[in-house]
């Protein structure tokens, strides 16, 4: 990079404003929400030309065991009747609560609402900025460690259990916590976003693009998973040197001092590191949110545990979002109590704390709503059908890529990891076999494009919510994660070359 560049870069990164270190509160800002619900309706308007432009078609369907509907690979493309009226398309963000996969965007509209109140009850009852200060007291020395650790954490509940809209109460923790040791808002969500969405997509066992797509082809669940651990490691070191790089440049570029200023302080006292707050270097132990911050952490630690389980217990895997609403419930009404909160007080609490979140439903729905329309205009078979056609086309090195990037661009459309995996597998796994390449390397391909693109694309609901939480604007976003989005797209690519070569 050019001196007059990395200046620039310096200038940019200490300009970063940290939110309120002593707010770690959900609510989604205001200026993020509304470039987030602009660049949606450019996309719903651009949706709405393409089903006008795209002749409908589909592919036989067929019903496997568990009522699932699958696209039939012996059967062949027809075109259909299609299209999407203007009124339809209009009031698509609401039609799409009564659609196919309504109940699942109900549940997760819940989920943010109920941990929306928790976390504001959290944050009025003092538990969360106690809970932080001691935190950032106790590994105030051991800053990069902890880095590490909790990017380790992250990228494990993607990639062994399946976790993603179920991390997205931790991520304003983790920001929240970033800031207090000293760092800007993104080295927060990289270590937190970021890292549940590499874990995702790396994939080691997760249910809910692993498990279902090598079942829809035919393999064992799970099998193959010590080169997708090979991927993993890859992967975790170079998210945790991105964001080392990210977090040491901000202070370099004076980012600690500015960073100490939220809360109360800038050169701290008594020789503690400049950036950490006055308030957690003076930390000092209170019982009774001592006692409060116990209850959290032990009731938070026992739903984490019971999500780990669903990677063994089948049953539990359609449920790890009510697991975590539940369990964030139960640990919010208990150490708010604990902390001398009354029922009252923890009622009104809550009720703003839903009121602050309530945006973050509009985005959902917009984002929803692009899956809807292309759905009931019946273009989604006919893309489908486009790029199947085209990779008949390719020298056999090039189809595993292709495989890759027709999962990154139905990602796009459909944010479902398990949804699209009925849509694309039992067409492309069979196809890819024709050429030699493996189901597995097949699968693995299907997980990188829909996992890495969650943290990416706008169309992702989780990413922009997030983003509100963090007052990030989705432009800033990119601004500062498609370095690391463009090494790790490099990666993954040379992965899938590799295992090709090796008859993965």
């Amino acid at each position: 990079m050019k001196k007059e560049e990395l200046q620039a870069e310096k200038k940019n990164l200490s300009a970063e404003k940290a939110p309120e270190a002593e707010n770690p509160g959900l609510s989604i800002s205001a200026k993020s929400f509304i470039s987030a619900l602009v660049i949606l309706f450019i996309l719903m308007i651009v949706t709405y030309v393409l089903t006008l432009i795209i002749p409908a078609g589909q592919y036989p369907r067929i019903t496997d065991e568990s009522g699932h509907s699958l696209i039939d690979a012996t059967g062949e493309y027809v075109l259909c009747e299609g299209g999407l009226s203007f009124w339809k398309w209009l009031l698509s963000p609401f039609l799409v609560l009564g659609a196919s996969g309504g109940a699942t965007i109900i549940a997760v509209i819940i989920f943010l609402l109920v941990i929306g109140g928790i976390f504001n009850a959290l944050e009025k009852g003092g538990i969360m900025r106690y809970l932080l200060n001691k935190l950032v007291h106790t590994y105030r020395n051991k800053r990069y460690q902890l880095m590490a650790v909790i990017i380790l954490f992250f990228m494990l509940m993607g990639s062994l259990v399946g976790s993603y809209e179920e991390c997205v109460p931790l991520v304003p923790i983790v920001v929240a916590l970033a800031v207090s040791m000293g760092w800007d808002v993104l080295t927060g969500l990289f270590m937190s976003l970021l890292a549940v969405g590499c874990g995702f997509a790396a994939g080691i066992c997760n249910p809910f693009t692993v498990g279902v797509a090598q079942s829809l082809a035919g393999l064992p669940m799970f099998s193959g998973m010590g080169y997708r651990a090979v991927g993993f490691v890859l992967i975790y070191g170079l998210l945790l040197a991105y964001t080392l790089w990210h977090a040491k440049a901000f202070e370099k570029a004076g980012g600690l001092v500015q960073a100490g200023s939220v809360g109360s302080a800038g050169a701290s006292k008594g020789g503690s590191k400049p950036g950490i707050s006055q308030a957690a270097s003076d930390f000092s132990k209170d019982p009774k949110l001592e006692k409060a911050v116990r209850a959290f952490v032990l009731i938070l630690a026992a739903g984490i545990v019971l999500i780990l389980t669903s990677t063994f217990i089948k049953a539990l895997q359609d449920y790890t979002m009510i697991i975590v609403a539940v369990m964030f419930l139960a640990a919010g009404i208990t150490s708010t109590l604990a902390s001398g909160m009354t029922a009252k007080e923890l009622g009104r609490d809550f009720v703003q704390g839903v009121t602050a979140i309530l945006p973050a439903v509009l985005m959902i729905l917009m984002a929803s709503s692009i899956k809807y329309c292309m759905e009931e205009a019946r273009i989604l078979d006919t893309i489908l059908h486009a790029a199947i056609g085209l990779m008949q086309t390719m020298p056999r090195g090039l189809i595993i890529l292709f495989i890759y990037l027709i999962a990154l661009l139905f990602n796009f459309f459909i944010a479902s990891g398990s949804a699209k995996a009925f849509l694309l597998i039992p067409l492309i796994a069979p196809m890819a076999q024709v050429f030699g390449i493996s189901s597995q390397l097949t699968v693995m391909a299907y997980a990188f494009g829909d996992g890495f693109s969650n943290v990416f694309y706008v169309t992702n609901p989780v990413l922009l919510i997030s983003l509100g939480l963090a007052g990030i604007s989705y432009g800033k976003w990119v601004k500062y994660s498609w370095k690391f989005q463009l090494a790790n797209l490099a990666l993954t690519s040379c992965l899938l070359l590799l295992g090709l070569a090796i008859g993965y």
